[in-house]
Formats: structure tokens, C-alpha cells, sequence
């Protein structure tokens, strides 16, 4: 998915990473949410890339509960047992992110594989619920899901509902077909006349948009169109629609290398900070503001920075660009007036 913005604004002792999934209506249905499907590792060990059809290398990597990390969890949620994680895939999803694997079942990809190595940490067993993008916010605001592991930028504006663990560096790109001599060059400028799609209601969105006033002002035009899903957007890249796709940098990289050999090869034409042109925008583990997730999430993200987990997650997605030191809590997030 989609680095987000909502302008409306893993059993104790953790015996296997096991998943459950409803299929009604499919993961590819339309609308609201789902369950994840069915997942067993053995004890101790949570496997990364999992049918993952050439988005990620499978990867077995060793992590059991560290106690003195899970002993921090609300008493509410050492009792349930379970870590609820939410995923915003629905309709399509968006590999490497998050998507439906070639089972044509599981839900993969870095993000709920992150969750399900935080949920090993903490002692819990990882319910993975995939939803629609708003679907998940609203899953997070009823308390029906804990914890977003969903490519969820860090904002301000969304610091006054949720609470944050970061884990990610957070860049955009703008995806071309190949064949394009265009390029973003970091000047929002170069878009004057140009046509780029967009995800409705995330992160990108806002941020093109304000470019989009700001050429307003100059006298200058950019159109932005919408598709329902990534398959539509792809089409509209190669049929000429549109002059560009600007989305978060992990999917638009996979999308480049994948699309290399085919009759529509797309490339990277440039990128930029999910959080604007003077801060690192960073992807976080998203929880209700004053749940007390947020530092047990951080600790147990730590756990696995310091411990080779979080860098062989990574490897094995080909993501170690977007590498941190650290997990924050609440760092600085895009600011609620930013371009």
C-alpha cells in the first residue's frame, strides 16, 4: 500500500506464527476486511517471504519472546494473547508491501511479516486482519486492531488520534514508463504540465497536491488523476493517461524491476521524503494515541535491529535502503502545513 494519510484526517512464548483468514468475498474483494490466511512456522522462528512470488527471498529467521520486553504490554493484551495486526491491502495490495500470494490466499509481504516478528518478540500470537486503507484506521480507532504495520507515514496531523514506532524511512518515487525522458530531479516545478496519478487519501496525495496549488499560483498547470486500484494504474501509465504514478518508493522499485523484460518496462524517475523536502519521513507501527503500545512496539523493534532480524527482514525485500538506526517513538512527522 501506499505510504497513508487520512486527510479526514505477534501465543505467549510464542509456539507458531500462525495466521488465520476468512475468505468471504476474497482478499481481493472491494470493501472492508478480512482475516489473513493460514501461516505455521515452527517454534521460534517466523519465516519472511512466504509465498511471496519473487518479491522477497524466503527467509527463516530465529526470534522467541523476550520477556523482559513483553512484561511492558498493557495488562490487557499480555491476557488476550494475541497481537491483532492490521493491513490496509484491500482491494488489490501492493507487493512488496503488502499482498496476496501466489496461494492466491496469503496475505505476504514486508509489512505483516514485520508485525509478525514484533508479535514473536512480544510473546503473542499475530492475528493478521487485512482491510481497506480507511477500513484500517477505523479497525485501530474501535480497538478491533492493535496495531497497523501498513507502510503508515508518521504526521503530526495523525499524532492527535495515534500513537507511533518507527521502523522504516519513508520515500516516494514517481514511477515512468521507461521509455520517458522525464524526470523529477527533486523540483516539484518539473511537474508544471505534466498528468500524475495518485492514491486517494494518503500521504503522496497531500503532498501533490500542494505542488499542484503551488503551480496554481505560478501560472502553471498539473492534472491529477485517480484509479481504483494498481492494475488500473499501470494501465494508464502504459497507454500514455498518464505522464506518471507517484507512490512510495519500495513498490514502484519492485514494480521497475519486475515490468524489466516486459513489452511496458517502467523506471524510477525520482524521489522524495514521504515527510517533505526538509524532513526524513519515516514508516511507523500505528496504535491508538495513549493504548501503551507504542514504547513496547519500539523496545521489541529494537530487539530486532540490534539482534539481525530487522536487517535480514529488510535484505530479504530488497529494502535495505530504507534501513534505520533505530526505533522512534513518536518521532517528528510530516508537518501539518509541509511540502
Amino acid at each position: 500500500m501506499p505510504s497513508q494519510f487520512s486527510r479526514r484526517s505477534l501465543i505467549r512464548g510464542f509456539t507458531a506464527a500462525t495466521v488465520t483468514l476468512s475468505l468471504a468475498g476474497g482478499l481481493a474483494a472491494c470493501g472492508g476486511d478480512s482475516d489473513a490466511a493460514t501461516t505455521t512456522d515452527t517454534a521460534g522462528t517466523v519465516t519472511v517471504g512466504r509465498l511471496s512470488n519473487g518479491a522477497a527471498k524466503e527467509t527463516a529467521l530465529k526470534v522467541s519472546e523476550v520477556k523482559s520486553i513483553s512484561a511492558h504490554l498493557p495488562a490487557s493484551l499480555r491476557k488476550s494473547g494475541k497481537l491483532v495486526i492490521g493491513v490496509g491491502a484491500l482491494p488489490s495490495g501492493s507487493a512488496p508491501l503488502n499482498f496476496v500470494g501466489s496461494d492466491q490466499k496469503t496475505l505476504t509481504g514486508s509489512e505483516p511479516d514485520l508485525g509478525r516478528l514484533v508479535a514473536a518478540v512480544l510473546g503473542l500470537k499475530p492475528e493478521v486482519r487485512n482491510n481497506t486503507w480507511e477500513n484500517l484506521f477505523v479497525g485501530v480507532d474501535s480497538g478491533k486492531v492493535d496495531v497497523a504495520f501498513s507502510n503508515v507515514t508518521v504526521t503530526e496531523e495523525r499524532k492527535k488520534k495515534y500513537e507511533f514506532a518507527s521502523y522504516r524511512k519513508d520515500n516516494l518515487a514517481f514511477e515512468v514508463p521507461k521509455k520517458s525522458t522525464w524526470n523529477f530531479d527533486g523540483n516539484y516545478e518539473n511537474l508544471a504540465g505534466k498528468t500524475v496519478t495518485v492514491g486517494a487519501g494518503t500521504n503522496q496525495e497531500k503532498i501533490l497536491l500542494e505542488w499542484k496549488t503551488k503551480l496554481a499560483k505560478e501560472g502553471k498547470k498539473l492534472t491529477v488523476k485517480y484509479f481504483p486500484d494498481q492494475n488500473a494504474i499501470n494501465l494508464a501509465l502504459s497507454s500514455g493517461k498518464v505522464d506518471a504514478y507517484f507512490g512510495p518508493n519500495p513498490a514502484i522499485a519492485y514494480r521497475a524491476r519486475q515490468s524489466a523484460n516486459t513489452p511496458n518496462p517502467t523506471r524510477n524517475a525520482g524521489t522524495f521524503s514521504g515527510a517533505g523536502a526538509t524532513l526524513q519521513g519515516l514508516i511507523a507501527a500505528t496504535a491508538k494515541k495513549d493504548s501503551g503500545l507504542a514504547e513496547p512496539l519500539a523496545e521489541a523493534l529494537n530487539y530486532l535491529i540490534e539482534h539481525g532480524q530487522y536487517g535480514k527482514w529488510l535484505a530479504a525485500y530488497n529494502l535495505s535502503s530504507e534501513s534505520v538506526a533505530k526505533a522512534e517513538v513518536n518521532p517528528p512527522g510530516l508537518p501539518l502545513t509541509n511540502s
